[in-house]
């Protein structure tokens, strides 16, 4: 029997279309491959819908045989959500939730959050203090949602906007680390252990680093200027380096 490869993945975040949509569409391969593609929240600036139209029309332009899996970044306000959920049908937006897809046989379950961080920003606290709540509990909610989903499915992937690493986040101030990734969901990582993590927010973070065993991807398109392949960890071959 044939053995089979690792699925085909790839990963972006941080377009703030149109702020480096041109950027994005420039990387882009002329056709690409995949079973997934994933995008990391802030698809667009401040909250706009429409804006996320060219970037969803170049990927599945070059990708026509992708699925489209995002998760909302702080540049997709809360109260838009269901506004892009209408807007934007064929994509699978997740939010405190997993879905499984089968890519050439393995199944990979995608947990789509918008992560944690640390510390609310100054407006945060000025305008949605309720937020540090939902930042706390989050952690224990993705924690559950990583043992249900393995139960499900082969390989387990937790797709996040804010950083779920220290390390992918080295490169900006130390100063503002706390309000680009929370400690407790790094925790989470560690000790769930799944197949990959990938998340974006840190555009001048590490592109990715290994945690506990895990391939953890920073997938900020400002910082690899390119969508990321992504591939779950196969025994020894964290990053699965062809």
């Amino acid at each position: 029997m044939q053995s089979r490869g690792p699925p085909q993945i790839y990963a972006t975040s941080d377009v703030h279309s149109p702020r480096y949509l041109s950027l994005l569409v420039s990387s882009l391969p002329e056709k690409g491959e995949a079973c997934l593609f994933l995008l990391a929240g802030d698809i667009v600036d401040r909250g706009r819908v429409e804006a996320a139209k060219p970037v969803f029309d170049a990927v599945r332009q070059k990708f026509p045989g992708s699925k489209l899996v995002a998760v909302f970044g702080n540049e997709e306000y809360h109260d838009r959500e269901d506004e892009y959920r209408r807007a934007y049908p064929y994509v699978d937006w997740l939010s405190d939730e997993y879905r499984i897809y089968d890519c050439n046989g393995t199944s990979i379950a995608i947990i789509g959050t918008r992560g944690a961080i640390d510390r609310l920003t100054t407006w945060q606290r000025r305008h949605m203090p309720w937020l540090e709540e939902i930042y706390r509990k989050r952690p224990t909610i993705i924690a559950r949602l990583i043992d249900e989903a393995r139960m499900e499915a082969d390989k387990v992937i937790v797709l996040s906007h804010y950083a779920l690493a220290k390390e992918t986040i080295i490169g900006e101030p130390p100063r503002v680390w706390p309000y680009l990734y929370s400690k407790a969901m790094e925790r989470v990582i560690r000790k769930k252990k799944p197949d990959a993590a990938v998340h974006g927010h840190a555009h001048r973070g590490t592109p990715r680093a290994v945690v506990s065993g895990v391939p953890v991807y920073n997938v900020a398109l400002p910082l690899n200027r390119k969508p990321v392949r992504v591939v779950p960890r196969i025994g020894l071959d964290l990053f699965g380096v062809r």
